[in-house]
């Protein structure tokens, strides 16, 4: 269920703060909300898949840490990117 690598590079491409730029948090909560849609999509499915619903609620934990953190940096930054990806919160 990795993102292509095509999208990857898109994504990273509009989220990145400077020219290298590849791991900063805003490109790794892109990523994992990118990830998290398509393993949502999965798991309607695939309701029983343990596994990959395990996986899910790891992803999810570790987007809403990189959010909390992003959030005490910089208050304007956290209400940007999660209206721009879309996240509830």
């Amino acid at each position: 269920m990795a993102v292509a690598v095509k999208r990857k590079a898109e994504l990273i491409s509009e989220n990145k703060i400077t020219d290298k730029d590849t791991g900063s948090s805003f490109v790794q909560v892109a990523l994992l909300t990118e990830n998290i849609n398509a393993l949502s999509l999965h798991m309607q499915e695939h309701k029983k898949d343990l596994s990959s619903r395990r996986g899910l609620l790891t992803m999810v934990a570790k987007r809403r840490k990189l959010l909390d953190y992003i959030k005490s940096k910089d208050e304007g930054a956290y209400k940007a990117l999660i209206e721009k990806l879309g996240v509830r919160r």
